[in-house]
């Protein structure tokens, strides 16, 4: 299952010499910026772990759906892995019997760095001590935002954005229009995860027509208009994150290629740069709980 993450070939190669020689270390720690992968390669380890003949359960895994796959991620509005999911997990791993079908079990920590002081102490417990067959998976934006008790007990591995142009086959492969895969690939950065995500959930996609709508308001230096546009987030704070986050992305595609203002309403990289330091500013405000419409109304005068 290894094979069908995209790139990475040396990552891939190295894993799956670990596990035919049996070396696979039991906790593993995949570090990747998100839409890169990390948790879908995860999945991949985990089914080749588990079933290395591959069928039906390995499928199974990767849909996330098999029985002998326990998983921790934040919860709430912290998003922090509580310390009472992480004694469950143990109790889970412990007690319950093995299926006849699979090598060993798995538990998947997606997000490894939400595990706080006391969640990390109650996982520190199962990992020093590990029960027989049971490979600890973790996934993890930064290596460095994983608490150092443990980050040292894993073998960690960087899992990398494929270049654009393979980017762009894959997402064809995926039934996305070439001229929209390409766009996608370029505007990611080989970003696999990030641009499926964006072509297949329409509230994303919202979000980034309208940060290009907003991109060629700035560039007509229409103040009006971007106002008119961003007081319907005065209540939003959810979607002006997302609005935020893809004003970042387009205008540093802009800077990256600046012929890719003519697809940003002729924003020019000057005007890009502008963009992208209001909205470090804005985020700030939006972080901090700032009153909502004094923020847009202040990014409208930055931007435009």
């Amino acid at each position: 299952m290894l094979d069908r993450l995209a790139g990475n070939a040396a990552l891939k190669a190295e894993l799956a010499a670990a596990l035919r020689a049996g070396r696979l270390p039991h906790a593993v720690l995949l570090v990747g910026e998100p839409g890169c992968g990390a948790g879908f390669a995860a999945r991949c380890l985990a089914a080749d772990y588990l079933y290395p003949a591959g069928g039906p359960h390995a499928e199974a895994v990767l849909r996330q759906e098999d029985a002998e796959c326990l998983v921790l991620r934040g919860e709430g509005a912290s998003g922090q892995i509580p310390v009472k999911r992480v004694r469950e997990m143990r109790e889970a791993i412990q007690h319950s019997a093995l299926s006849t079908d699979a090598a060993g079990r798995v538990l998947f920590i997606y997000g490894a760095q939400n595990l706080n002081g006391s969640s990390a102490n109650a996982m520190l417990k199962i990992i020093e001590e590990p029960p027989e067959g049971v490979l600890f998976l973790l996934t993890a934006a930064s290596a460095a935002t994983v608490l150092p008790t443990i980050r040292s007990r894993c073998a960690a591995y960087t899992i990398a954005p494929v270049p654009a142009d393979a980017c762009a086959a894959l997402l064809r492969d995926r039934g996305l229009p070439a001229p929209q895969a390409e766009e996608l690939a370029f505007v990611y950065e080989g970003h696999i995860g990030t641009a499926l995500r964006v072509f297949g959930d329409k509230d994303a996609r919202a979000a980034l027509d309208k940060a290009r709508e907003l991109c060629g308001f700035a560039a007509s230096n229409d103040t009006y208009r971007a106002l008119a546009l961003l007081t319907k987030y005065e209540r939003d704070r959810e979607g002006l994150t997302a609005l935020l986050w893809q004003l970042d992305q387009l205008c540093s595609a802009v800077l990256r290629r600046p012929d890719y203002g003519g697809a940003c309403g002729g924003l020019r990289p000057a005007q890009a740069a502008d963009i992208l330091r209001a909205v470090a500013e804005t985020r700030r405000h939006v972080t901090a709980n700032g009153n909502l419409r004094l923020t847009v109304a202040l990014l409208a005068a930055q931007i435009a």
